[in-house]
């Protein structure tokens, strides 16, 4: 890591705040629309700091092509179903969230 390079830092400071929580502790943010699924393609960090660098543009993509959006009611119960635990990393005032499968 370039300890001179904000964005790196940054980087690095989001990947520290990334967890693997059950999914069940996440439901109220679904239940707002707050939780948004990221798709096993992308990196789940890396996806987290162009939202919180408001890249609209690379945001936007993303939603596009179907690899960033809310969470689906089918996803929710699936995740409830299985007690699953997910990726999540706060992004105010969003909660992103990765199938745990996804980064085994």
């Amino acid at each position: 890591m370039d300890e001179s390079n904000p964005q790196e830092i940054y980087r690095a400071k989001v990947n520290l705040e990334t967890s693997r929580i059950a999914w069940k502790e996440l439901q109220r943010f679904f239940a707002s629309g707050a939780a948004l699924a990221v798709s096993p393609a992308l990196d789940l960090v890396e996806v987290a700091f162009q939202i919180s660098e408001d890249n609209r543009e690379a945001v936007a993509g993303w939603v596009s092509a179907g690899h960033l959006g809310p969470v689906s009611d089918a996803q929710a119960l699936a995740w409830v179903e299985g007690d699953a635990e997910v990726w999540a990393v706060v992004v105010s005032p969003y909660v992103l969230v990765q199938g745990a499968e996804s980064l085994q």
